[in-house]
Order: structure tokens, then sequence, then C-alpha cells
């Protein structure tokens, strides 16, 4: 009999192919009896109190904003009831609906930011380039408040197609991203004229879409980067600000190829994927099998 590990009082989730899957602490199947506590009495306080909605708070999203909120149940119960209203009042079912993001291939030119392929766990790998941000022509073509849609589009294509589609391909539940934020020829005035717009968008991930950041590599950071960064910190929590890191120039490849296989890292990244067209507007990934054509690997 092994005394290492206690054992957990939550089953594994059902469709695990993967033999080697071990959840990490606060997921299922690897639940202490006070954590699966605190799951049974928030769904029934949701459930009692009439806020429960069954397609959208599942065991798993419960357990990111129990998460968040280190499992106090009254804590989280506020978080998901403030992420609910505000849902309504951003109107996200619409956006999910009805929302074209048409000007994407043009702000690409100006802001990329796009989700391309997994990384070694199986996450969804999310690029953003701020160093490329042209403040004046992304104003000449959309709008920070479709650039904030479009945005809360993306989390929510995150949770219900990436999501699945990546747990599906490697066989074992994945709930998290993993971010690269290339700050090549970012300036402070720059990152000043964007300031609002990435602090909105920075408090929408971390208070209505919690525990959805797996790693986070902040890459080229200009020698001017510690006074954006003390602008950035207090925006993020202790455990996002934990899961941050800033990797020197020196370093980026060799960082990079650790956690994200060759044949799925852009090539100015150091890897070896050269989408046909781009790989910032290929969407390519095991959520959209169709853009792994043409000799491209997903």
């Amino acid at each position: 009999m092994s005394f290492s590990e206690p054992a957990s009082v939550s089953p594994l989730p059902e469709g695990i192919t993967d033999p080697n899957y071990k959840p990490l602490p606060g997921r299922l199947g690897n639940l202490t009896p006070g954590q699966q506590h605190a799951l049974n009495t928030l769904k029934q306080h949701l459930i009692d109190e009439g806020h429960f909605i069954p397609e959208r708070m599942h065991d798993p999203t419960l357990l990111r904003f129990l998460r968040a909120r280190k499992f106090d149940v009254a804590k989280a119960k506020a978080m998901i009831l403030s992420a609910e209203q505000w849902r309504r009042d951003f109107e996200v079912e619409d956006i999910v609906k009805n929302f074209v993001f048409t000007e994407k291939a043009e702000v690409d030119k100006f802001y990329p930011q796009y989700y391309h392929k997994m990384d070694k766990d199986g996450r969804p790998v999310y690029i953003q380039r701020l160093g490329k941000i042209d403040v004046n022509a992304l104003n000449t073509i959309t709008t920070q408040d479709r650039q904030l849609r479009r945005f809360v589009l993306e989390y929510e294509k995150f949770l219900t197609e990436r999501l699945p589609a990546c747990s599906k391909a490697v066989g074992h539940p994945v709930e998290t991203s993993c971010t690269i934020m290339d700050l090549a020829g970012v300036s402070v005035t720059s990152f000043y004229r964007v300031k609002e717009y990435v602090s909105q968008a920075a408090q929408i991930g971390q208070d209505r879409y919690p525990e959805c950041m797996g790693k986070f590599y902040i890459i080229n950071a200009p020698w001017a980067f510690s006074a954006v960064w003390q602008v950035i910190k207090p925006w993020l929590d202790e455990v996002t600000v934990n899961k941050i890191d800033i990797v020197s120039s020196g370093a980026v490849k060799q960082t990079l190829l650790a956690q994200i296989p060759a044949q799925n890292l852009p090539a100015e990244f150091g890897g070896e994927c050269k989408c046909v067209g781009g790989c910032s507007l290929s969407d390519a990934g095991p959520w959209n099998p169709q853009a792994g054509l043409d000799g491209e690997a997903v």
C-alpha cells in the first residue's frame, strides 16, 4: 500500500485515452474531500437560487471559479454571478451568434493575435505581437469596442471549440492555453496608446474566464519593458503573475521549443511552421483540420 499520494474523492472524467494522464490538484480526478464538498455546495446553491445554467456550468467550469477563489464557495459564487451579469450586459450570446470580425485580415497587419496549433501538453497556443501595433492604422480599420467583442468571441470559441478539440487530440482534458506575447518593437509610447484596450482585455480574461492560463511567455521585451510591466502587473492577480515567464532575448528559441513542438511553432519564433498564407491567419489546430492541409502539421 502506497502512502505517497492521498486518493482523490473525485473520479476521472470520461473519455480519457491517455494512460499517463494525471490531473493537477483541484481538477476532476484529483479533488480533496474539502474541494469536492465545495464543488457540490456551490452547484447546489446555484440550483437552489435559480442561477444554474447546465450547458455552461458543468463541473470543470465551476472548478475554475473555485480555484480562482481558493475554494471559497461564497467568493466563487459571487464571481460566477458577476460573470453572468457581465455576459448579459456585454451581450455575449449575441456576439457568439452574430458577431463577425470582417476586418480580421486588415487588423492582422497591425496587431496580430491568433491561436495556432498546440504545445507539448496539448494546450492551444495563443500568440500576440504587441510590437507590430500601429494605433493610427487600427483606428481607420476598426474600433476598440469591436476588438473587445472579437476578444470575447475568441474566448468563447476557445472554451467551446478549441479546448474540446485539443482534449480529443491528446486523450485527456485540456483546460488552459499557452500564450506567447511578443514585445519586439514595442515602445512605451505605443503601449500607452493601447493601454486601455489591453487593460480591459486583461480584466475580462481574469474575471470572466478565470484559470484559463497554463503557460505565458513574454518574449523580446525591450529595455523599457520594466516601465510597461509596472503598469500591467497591478491589473493581474498574484496567481496570474506567477504563471508569467519573462524570457530573455537570447533564450527565446530554446525556451519556446522546450514547450512547443518545432512543427507547431511559427518560424519567426524559431520553429518550423510556415503556414500557407501566414500562421496568423491560418487558424491551424485540431479545431480546424482543414487548415492542416498543404503539408502543414497540426
